[in-house]
């Protein structure tokens, strides 16, 4: 019997079944099947492939952007500072005042208990002096503690990586910047020591409450610096850091309190501490003791608001912003304090009485400019308005100095006089304080000494407008002078800083130095990127410096600043405005010039006197000079055979003359205001109540009687008029206008 193609026979366990061909209906089906699954399998092949593929170009390409984003000046870390923070220190580096998310302090890790980074290892990096910036080990057990915490309850990133995002990075959420961390934290610590990489994160790492870095977090919560720290304060800092806000004692004592027991018990776990020091500290009470953050603190505000100012003009706008920028100034504090305590002394004592409000200082030292002290109000904080440099006010006689300095430059004796009585010039007439007149002759040195305002004008119209222009300028005046006759009598406004930089020229034998506030500017590197080169300029002679500050020690001696004596060689002047509303006294010895104003903003008259502002100057004096020398002046030059420095310019007015007086009474009044006459008869000693006769008319000087030589008309004398009769109400008025200034 023949098998069939689908029977089965029985075969022996050692035989081998025979092979069978195929039928055709098979080979169709295996055939059909092979080629159904040959296309799935290619495109898996495929797909692998280009996987693979992708994920080695994906993986080199984030890697050379890993690379690309690694920085070029890796040792920023080293000199990091945070965008647009700026620093103003005086000249002794102490700091005066800062801008921005900056640390005010910063420590030496060699020079704080080591209890304080410490408590940041176990804190923040368990490993750290184990590992190469990245903790893998750490990074596997926060994750491990966060989920079984059911939130976010430890780190993954090492102390390192938190200093390079700081330092190189932003706080984005993202794959990359978190790459990008890991991949700066390797450099970094290729780069740098591990005591290094501590220090510079104690000093950058924010602590909540505005403290940048652990010495300012100590004086915020606690009110010590960090070398006074105990465990437990130090504790508190270090578990701060994960959430500031959160975590800050001052916001949540509770949440802090946790947060620095569990600080402990990781520094026991450790080894850092014993567990008994642990428990101590656990137990103690969180004791804080708030205070303001020292950053923001401001000193010398008036100076450090003036050095922003002036900042710009000396470096660019992306030196700014880049942040870090140190700027080193010419401050004294020491004298700073004794300028603010002289200030607040006069306000607190006279202001009330004298009727003004406000006072500004400023001193310059005059052999190099450099502003040792400035304070431009009252209080800064309720007014920013500057006194010192923005107030534009006019000098009175203060400005006097320069018609005479102008004169004895241009060859004029100290000893040359003028007349001094009432006088017009092209219908200007000044008057004399409280107008009161010598009828005589009066010297250049007695007119500066007593501040006589004929004899100012007298000079000036001989030496001329344009010489004393260029002369006040040449000193350090900077602000408009016009030629007019008020110009002798400081009727054109100037600032309190360009009055006092002119008189140290004085001071500095005729050189000038503009003043200035900043000496250098530094980046956040310390590369010097400014540094102040004023070129001085020759304005005086040394003979006509030395004659002037003869003639103004004069006024310091035995003149109108007697208040301002110092017990040494002192020269200066005195000067008030109209109606008092200026009161200003600007002196100077060898080593430092100053000048003071009082008054009021709104420019309302006050009821003192120039005598004021030279006792706050001799106040502000008195400590300055305790640690300085006593100098002398240069002494008086020769007076004979001197040679003209500059060339006089005499004004030629139009018309000018002396007023004539009667030999017993000059014949205008004190007053520009009407005076009424009582019409009761006056009763005399006797017994007699008759009314007493009207005065006779005065007489005419005699001829004989001497009288000044025109100044460049024949004199005019106008009409004499007799006094009113004693049944007359009002006295005549005056036929012109009179101009008070410049007492």
């Amino acid at each position: 019997m023949n098998p069939t193609p689908n029977s089965q026979s029985e075969l022996p366990d050692n035989s081998q079944p025979q092979s069978t061909p195929l039928s055709l209906p098979s080979n169709r089906f295996l055939r059909k099947t092979t080629l159904a699954k040959r296309p799935t399998f290619l495109w898996l092949t495929m797909g692998m492939v280009m996987g693979i593929s992708g994920g080695v170009i994906a993986f080199s390409w984030l890697w050379q952007k890993l690379e690309a984003s690694i920085p070029a000046n890796i040792e920023d870390v080293e000199t990091y500072a945070r965008p647009e923070t700026l620093t103003i220190k005086a000249n002794d580096g102490s700091i005066l005042k800062q801008i921005g998310p900056i640390a005010h302090e910063e420590i030496k890790l060699d020079e704080v208990p080591a209890i304080l980074p410490s408590a940041f290892v176990a804190s923040e990096d368990r490993r750290f002096w184990q590992h190469k910036g990245i903790d893998f080990q750490g990074i596997a057990r926060a994750t491990i503690a966060n989920l079984r915490a059911g939130g976010v309850v430890e780190g993954g990133s090492t102390i390192t990586q938190q200093v390079a995002r700081v330092v190189f990075l932003n706080h984005e959420q993202s794959i990359e910047r978190k790459l990008k961390e890991m991949k700066i934290a390797t450099v970094i610590e290729r780069n740098f020591d591990k005591e290094q990489i501590l220090e510079n994160y104690l000093n950058i790492v924010y602590l909540g409450s505005g403290s940048y870095g652990v010495a300012d977090a100590a004086w915020v919560y606690f009110g010590k610096s960090p070398q006074e720290l105990n465990l437990s304060e130090a504790a508190t800092l270090a578990g701060i850091v994960p959430a500031p806000s959160t975590y800050s004692p001052l916001n949540n004592k509770e949440l802090a309190i946790k947060r620095r027991n569990l600080v402990l018990q990781r520094m026991a776990k450790d080894g850092l501490i014993s567990q008994a020091e642990a428990n101590a500290a656990i137990a103690s009470p969180l004791i804080t003791n708030p205070h303001r953050p020292k950053r923001l603190v401001r000193k010398a505000s008036y100076f450090t608001n003036y050095v922003e100012k002036e900042l710009p003009k000396y470096i660019s706008e992306e030196q700014l912003k880049a942040g870090g920028v140190v700027v080193e100034t010419t401050l004294n504090y020491q004298w700073q304090k004794a300028a603010e305590e002289a200030i607040n002394y006069s306000l607190d004592k006279y202001s009330k009485g004298q009727k003004f409000q406000q006072a500004a200082l400023v001193a310059l030292d005059p052999k190099t400019g450099e502003i040792k002290a400035m304070v431009g109000g009252r209080d800064f904080g309720a007014n920013q308005y500057n006194r010192v440099t923005q107030a534009q006010r006019q000098p009175g006689s203060t400005f006097k100095t320069f018609v005479y300095a102008t004169a004895i430059a241009a060859g004029f004796s100290p000893y040359k006089t003028y007349f001094d009585a009432e006088y017009f010039v092209d219908g200007y007439q000044p008057t004399n304080y409280k107008d009161r007149y010598r009828y005589s002759n009066v010297s250049l040195y007695s007119g500066l000494k007593s501040s006589i305002n004929i004899v100012a004008l007298r000079t000036l119209l001989d030496v001329g407008w344009k010489p004393t222009i260029e002369i006040a300028q040449k000193m350090g005046i900077k602000s408009e002078l016009q030629p007019t006759y008020s110009l002798a009598l400081g009727a054109w406004e100037v600032n309190l800083l360009e009055l006092t930089n002119a008189y140290a020229t004085l001071a500095n034998q005729g050189t000038y130095h503009p003043g200035y506030g900043i000496t250098r500017v530094l980046d956040r590197q310390g590369k010097v990127i400014y540094e102040s080169n004023f070129k001085a300029q020759k304005a005086l002679d040394a003979d006509t410096a030395a004659i002037m500050t003869w003639m103004l020690q004069g006024v310091v001696n035995s003149g109108t600043a007697i208040p301002a004596q110092i017990g040494r060689p002192a020269a200066g002047k005195t000067g008030t405005s109209d109606e008092s509303r200026d009161l200003w006294y600007i002196g100077y010895i060898p080593q430092v010039a100053a000048g003071v104003w009082l008054g009021n903003d709104d420019n309302t008259p006050t009821e003192g006197t120039s005598g004021f502002a030279a006792e706050l100057w001799r106040k502000f004096m008195l400590p300055v000079v305790k640690d300085l020398p006593v100098e002398n002046f240069p002494p008086r030059p020769s007076l004979t055979n001197r040679e003209a420095f500059i060339t006089a310019e005499a004004v030629k007015p139009k018309r000018s003359y002396y007023l004539k007086r009667t030999p017993a009474r000059p014949v205008y009044r004190t007053t520009r205001s009407r005076r009424t006459y009582s019409t009761s008869p006056k009763t005399s000693t006797t017994s007699s109540s008759a009314p007493k006769s009207p005065p006779k008319p005065a007489k005419p000087i005699p001829a004989t009687t001497p009288f000044p030589v025109p100044v460049s008309k024949p004199a005019i004398t106008k009409p004499i008029k007799q006094l009113p009769p004693n049944n007359s109400p009002q006295e005549p008025e005056r036929d012109w206008v009179r101009e008070r200034l410049g007492r």
